[in-house]
């Protein structure tokens, strides 16, 4: 049970949560229109575009969210040496995560474009859909370096507590990439190629807005833009076990696509990925919205952590569960609502819409518990504590992928039913070793 805490306490944490969390919400709500956009205008293209389109994105999301700790861990770790009263150092520690960023996007863009064929193939895609999905992956593969300047940046201007530049950024190129798109794909003919430029005109943009402001406020605090070595291998260092934790998440996630690619054929194979695309890229949307929260309690733990405020931390802790959970039953009432219209959004097929329906009504159901499992998540990341998420992530891992490759195997692949095993085992097990943590003190380690 959570201790009981005065009502005016409560209210200063939710608006703590509140003033930090609801420029993340729209910041991170904005970042998967980049994808929604290109469905919505490549899935007009034909059923092969939309689900070549989901083939290319489930691997540049791969590619790039293994480095999603450039932005979790540097808001962590600028957070607590804000704490602390180091802003100065603060910055320092983010721009050494900048110049990782730019260093790991150029082997990102390396992979990506030069094996984006056989990265495609990994995913069972052939034919047309593989055709396409290559197409898309080859260019928007030089979107890498700026999507994780934009990571990095991003992390920076979190921990020291800003949230509403991200959101302004966000909100500019998203529109510039919804306007780019239609432009090339229609306007110029191009077809997906000209959906993949358009975003990566957009990313560059915007990872160039964002860099221009924690420059400046760099330049003002007198801190180093000159890349520490020293300095950008401890970031690396410190970042392995948040890579570990996001390859594994980002495993279960392909093996899920595995699964759909490889149990159906022809038509029916076509029909269920291009319906797993949709479905997935909604999914993703919720869990940004889901993730608000958690960036919250990202920013608030290591700043507390930063100030050795042990009941602080504990406090926020058992307030931000019950936002993830009311949080996780509204998308999951809003979901559940204008699921049998979401599909005319983004596909003509009649068979991808029919399907479409009950895949989202399972992912409704799971919304509650994502609500808390991101929550906690993000608790455990504020803390730094990336070990014990790696090792929890390869458990949820080692229990989940039997699971859906069993379903495959045995031709029990039905789309449906694989979602089913994504957000019972899944999301289950995740909420479960998230649970083990939180409820005790190991994790709470004060100091800069």
């Amino acid at each position: 049970m959570p201790r009981q805490v005065p009502r005016s306490t409560n209210r200063e944490t939710d608006r703590e949560i509140l003033r930090l969390g609801f420029p993340a919400l729209l910041a991170l709500v904005a970042e998967p229109l980049f994808l929604l956009a290109d469905s919505a205008v490549v899935g007009h293209l034909g059923t092969a575009p939309l689900a070549g389109l989901g083939i290319a994105g489930a691997v540049l999301q791969t590619l790039v969210n293994l480095c999603v700790f450039l932005a979790y861990g540097t808001t962590a770790a600028v957070a607590r040496r804000l704490g602390a009263g180091d802003l100065r150092g603060a910055l320092a520690q983010g721009l050494d995560g900048t110049w990782l960023a730019v260093t790991i996007g150029i082997v990102v863009t390396a992979v990506g474009a030069g094996l984006a064929e056989p990265l495609v193939a990994l995913l069972g895609a052939h034919g047309d859909v593989a055709e396409q999905a290559t197409t898309y992956l080859r260019i928007a593969a030089f979107g890498a370096v700026p999507l994780l300047v934009m990571l990095a940046t991003t992390g920076i201007l979190r921990g020291v507590q800003n949230t509403r530049t991200p959101l302004v950024v966000a909100v500019a190129g998203n529109l510039l990439n919804v306007v780019l798109n239609v432009a090339l794909v229609y306007g110029l003919d191009l077809g997906i190629a000209g959906s993949a430029i358009g975003s990566v005109v957009a990313q560059v943009l915007s990872a160039a807005a964002l860099l221009a402001v924690v420059v400046r406020v760099a330049r003002r605090e007198g801190a180093s833009l000159r890349p520490r070595w020293l300095g950008v291998r401890a970031s690396a260092g410190a970042g392995v076990p948040l890579v570990v934790r996001t390859l594994t998440l980002r495993a279960a996630l392909l093996v899920t696509t595995y699964a759909v690619a490889t149990a159906a054929t022809g038509r029916a194979s076509e029909v269920d990925l291009a319906t797993h695309q949709l479905a997935t890229t909604v999914w993703g949307f919720l869990v940004f919205v889901l993730d608000a929260v958690a960036i919250a309690a990202q920013a608030l733990t290591g700043k507390a952590l930063g100030e050795g405020d042990v009941a602080s931390v504990r406090r926020l802790t058992d307030r931000m569960v019950r936002w993830g959970w009311v949080s996780g039953i509204g998308t999951g009432v809003l979901l559940a609502a204008v699921s049998p219209f979401l599909g005319a959004l983004f596909t003509p097929d009649p068979e991808v819409r029919s399907l479409l329906v009950p895949v989202l009504l399972v992912a409704a159901l799971g919304q509650p518990v994502a609500g808390v499992v991101f929550v906690l998540d993000g608790v455990l990341i504020g803390a730094g504590d990336g070990k014990y998420l790696a090792v929890a992530g390869t458990v949820v891992l080692v229990v989940y992928a039997p699971v859906v490759l069993a379903l495959a195997a045995l031709g029990l692949g039905d789309l449906v039913l694989v979602w089913v095993a994504f957000a019972a085992v899944f999301m289950g097990a995740r909420l479960v070793v998230l649970l083990a943590r939180a409820r005790g003190t190991r994790w709470m380690v004060t100091g800069a």
